[in-house]
């Protein structure tokens, strides 16, 4: 007989997967309670929890990824299931077993599936005794680097280096030339190490610009496994997906057909319990019957873009991972499970396009996303809530549900012209740019389109004046509401408007704009606008055009401008000491959030200018 389902859940994770577990245990009437690090104490997901427990510092080592701490949390709250969501842990074996121990029921496949796929090289060689294809390459993975470069120069180049373990991209190098093979395979190596604990590395024939198709697959306790189709995830960068739809355009039923075949026979010899997704890469830019595929890796858990599945079914995919949990035969049986329309996702991150895609941190000051039929929004942020340095730099996921694609792609470009983050650079524009692109409009999709024309896409706008006035009007609203707020307000002396006798005064000032030095000159406040002038042009500054995508940042001294879709930050110039500044203070800035790893100066070092 089924068990009952819990009336408490811990959820194992943070950010916007949190938000969403949360929500679908509270529409089944299911008590939450939401761990958290210090860094993320009031974070949204800890404030929509029903609990909430503090389970360590930061990092996380010491916090999400803390096996003892989640379930002294379970157990300390009475929650007898665990959702491990996706990332950290939740392809852990590890935890599985330890959920078993503590009497926690962990929402996932059983200990045994997640070690044979989670592991690369055990399930090509399980995708092997199954007869899917795989690509040609080692079998066995191995951390010996001297026997990785004899088997290079049996594959052949160009080749790819592949972490055994873990996923995500991390510990995957492309290898062009026989010379760049030592330094590819210690930097994936390292990097497998640090990342998953497994150093062990296999190698693969490189398929350059291949379609990456998945299938989602769900199996239960009594033998069920089906399939919801497939999803494309060609859109990549670094290996990181961007984009991700479902249906895959233009897949013809015959391919459709032997993928989800292979993906059900896959799950189904593993043993497979819960949701999970099988890839492969199809080679030669097309999807008709006859097209080569193969089978590269299995992901034990629910993943990023799930909604896109869900959109097109009409299933909530987390309610099944419950029920399943809950030793519940799946809801529906193959034949009952219907798709409709088309769906599009995109992960909107605190990341700079313009700066090598650099991630952002801190706090979001105006956060608004709009409102439209069609439009799903997966987000674990709110206004005034910051983006910790320590993680995964997502804020939400956007997803447009259309009767057809060109109706979803319009759709969700259309929303992130609308949509508006500032306080964190964000990838608005270049996600709107990505679905506007020819080859992405046509549906002629491929894993190197976003390298290719990286150039255009994440070029940020040529001319940031109309920006940067707007900008200065805020700093000098900013400076009048502080003048005023040390006066009465009814002196001269306290104005800030620029009044002499004679005409309105032109200040000529220094704004640092974008990274830049720009000159501007300021007049009075007339008319509800102040007066502005860049190259000796008037700019508007009325407070109506910038209402909703420019704001001040008291906390920072900045005024933040959205620029199609570009955050453009303006602040007052500061001289460097001995320049002549007020305070004998310089600015330093880091290029991109981190840790400081060494100082090179010790307190009482002499500095001469310019060192």
């Amino acid at each position: 007989m089924p068990r009952r389902l819990p009336s408490k859940l811990l959820v194992a994770n943070r950010g916007e997967i949190a938000c969403r577990i949360i929500g679908t245990a509270r529409r089944l009437g299911i008590a939450t309670v939401a761990v958290h690090s210090d860094a993320d104490a009031s974070a949204r997901h800890v404030r929509e929890a029903d609990e909430r427990v503090r389970i360590g510092p930061a990092p996380a080592a010491e916090s999400y990824l803390d096996v003892r701490r989640l379930l002294a949390a379970a157990t300390a709250h009475g929650a007898t299931m665990l959702h491990p969501g996706y990332g950290f842990l939740a392809e852990s074996a590890d935890l599985a077993e330890a959920c078993a121990a503590a009497s926690v029921t962990f929402v996932g496949p059983p200990p045994a599936a997640m070690r044979l796929l989670g592991d690369k090289a055990a399930a090509k060689a399980l995708a092997l005794r199954e007869g899917v294809p795989v690509v040609t390459g080692t079998v066995a993975a191995t951390a010996d680097l001297a026997l990785l470069a004899v088997e290079a120069e049996k594959v052949g180049f160009p080749l790819m280096v592949k972490a055994s373990a873990g996923g995500g991209g991390r510990g995957m190098r492309r290898v062009t030339r026989s010379d760049e093979l030592a330094a590819a395979l210690d930097g994936a190596r390292r990097e497998a190490e640090a990342a998953f604990g497994d150093g062990r590395l296999l190698l693969e024939r490189a398929i350059d610009d291949p379609r990456h198709v998945e299938v989602q697959v769900f199996g239960d306790a009594h033998g069920n496994v089906v399939h919801l189709f497939e999803r494309e995830c060609s859109l990549q960068r670094r290996h990181q997906k961007v984009i991700e739809e479902a249906p895959a355009p233009g897949m013809s039923d015959g391919l459709r057909a032997r993928l989800t075949d292979a993906a059900v026979r896959l799950a189904r010899a593993a043993g497979y319990r819960g949701a999970g997704t099988v890839e492969f890469l199809v080679e030669g830019g097309t999807l008709a019957p006859g097209a080569p595929f193969y089978f590269i890796e299995a992901n034990a858990r629910l993943q990023v873009e799930h909604p896109v599945t869900e959109a097109i079914t009409g299933l909530d995919l987390v309610e099944w991972q419950i029920r399943v949990a809950a030793g519940e035969p799946l809801p529906l049986a193959q034949p009952e499970i219907r798709r409709d329309g088309h769906a599009i996702e995109a992960r909107v991150c605190a990341e700079d396009p313009a700066r090598d895609f650099a991630p952002g941190a801190g706090r979001i000051v105006t956060l608004h996303w709009p409102t439209a039929d069609g439009l799903r929004i997966d987000g674990g942020f709110a206004d005034g809530d910051r983006v910790p340095p320590d993680y995964d730099s997502l804020i939400a996921k956007a997803v447009a549900h259309a009767t057809d694609r060109d109706s979803a792609r319009q759709r969700l470009a259309a929303w992130l012209d609308e949509a508006v983050v500032l306080g964190v650079p964000s990838n608005l524009a270049f996600l709107a740019a990505l679905l506007r692109h020819p080859e992405v409009r046509q549906g002629r999709l491929g894993t190197g389109l976003i390298g290719r024309d990286a150039a255009a896409l994440t070029r940020p706008p040529a001319d940031i004046r109309s920006a940067v006035a707007r900008g200065v009007g805020l700093l000098l609203d900013a400076e009048r509401g502080a003048s005023e707020r040390a006066g009465d307000g009814r002196s001269p002396w306290d104005a800030t408007d620029g009044f002499q006798l004679g005409g309105v005064r032109r200040v000529r000032r220094t704004v640092l704009a974008a990274g830049e030095t720009v000159e501007v000159e300021t007049g009075g406040f007339a008319e509800g606008r102040w007066q502005v002038a860049l190259d000796g042009v008037d700019r508007p500054t009325n407070p109506v055009a910038t209402a909703g995508t420019a704001v001040y940042d008291p906390e920072n001294l900045r005024a933040l401008v959205l620029d199609r879709g570009h955050q453009v930050e303006v602040r007052w110039a500061r001289r460097a000491a001995g320049e002549g500044s007020d305070d004998g203070a310089a600015d330093l800035r880091a290029p991109i959030t981190g840790r400081v790893a060494r100082l090179a100066v010790a307190a009482g070092d002499e500095i001469s200018k310019g060192a």
